[in-house]
């Protein structure tokens, strides 16, 4: 059963991904200031101080009433806090979470870290948070993102036109998934080829 009052640290050979908390402040506000860019498509930006203290604040927040768990991810390669992901839209009811407001410092783009996050993640949602569907969701014209949820897996199903209000305006979303029939039967063997 999931507790999202529980600490959670979810860890393999690459990456280990520690519950975010206040303390991790320092260790992300490199990014924050020097990579504006990582949250050119954000909902939630995390661009300069401010916004980082707000970010950080509001994701500990949806923690302690349990919509979302998001994570600092560290890189054991770099031995350092190379950016953040988290579950978040957390359904009990319907079995459901979405995975998103993942970013990664630009050297560690294009790495094995997001596959090695993935797959932490889609265990621990299919296989301990028991859902059915893991969904995910990205700017329409988030090409790079799109292209990152794809190579794990997940299948397209289609886009939310003018869905929600961005920093620069409205938003069409893309939406993506994995069920748990195709982790099981295909995406988790996939994500264990691609890391080794």
């Amino acid at each position: 059963m999931f507790d999202p009052q529980h600490t959670y640290t979810l860890e393999n050979e690459h990456v280990k991904l520690i519950p975010l908390d206040s303390s991790h402040f320092n260790d992300l506000l490199p990014f924050s200031i020097n990579e504006p860019d990582l949250w050119y498509y954000s909902l939630t930006p995390a661009n300069g101080k401010e916004n980082l203290i707000s970010y950080i604040q509001k994701a500990i927040a949806d923690r302690k009433n349990g919509t979302a768990y998001p994570f600092v991810v560290y890189s054991k390669k770099a031995k350092a806090i190379v950016g953040s992901t988290r579950f978040y839209d957390i359904q009990p009811i319907h079995q459901t979470t979405q995975f998103g407001y993942t970013w990664y410092g630009k050297e560690f783009q294009g790495t094995k870290i997001n596959k090695a996050c993935k797959y932490l993640m889609l265990e621990f949602a299919f296989e301990r948070m028991k859902v059915h569907r893991v969904e995910f969701r990205a700017d329409a014209g988030n090409q790079r993102s799109i292209a990152a949820m794809l190579s794990i897996g997940c299948k397209k199903e289609g886009v939310l036109r003018s869905n929600c209000s961005s920093p620069t305006g409205r938003r069409d979303s893309i939406v993506l998934s994995i069920l748990e029939s195709e982790w099981k039967n295909q995406v988790k063997h996939l994500l264990q080829k691609k890391l080794e």
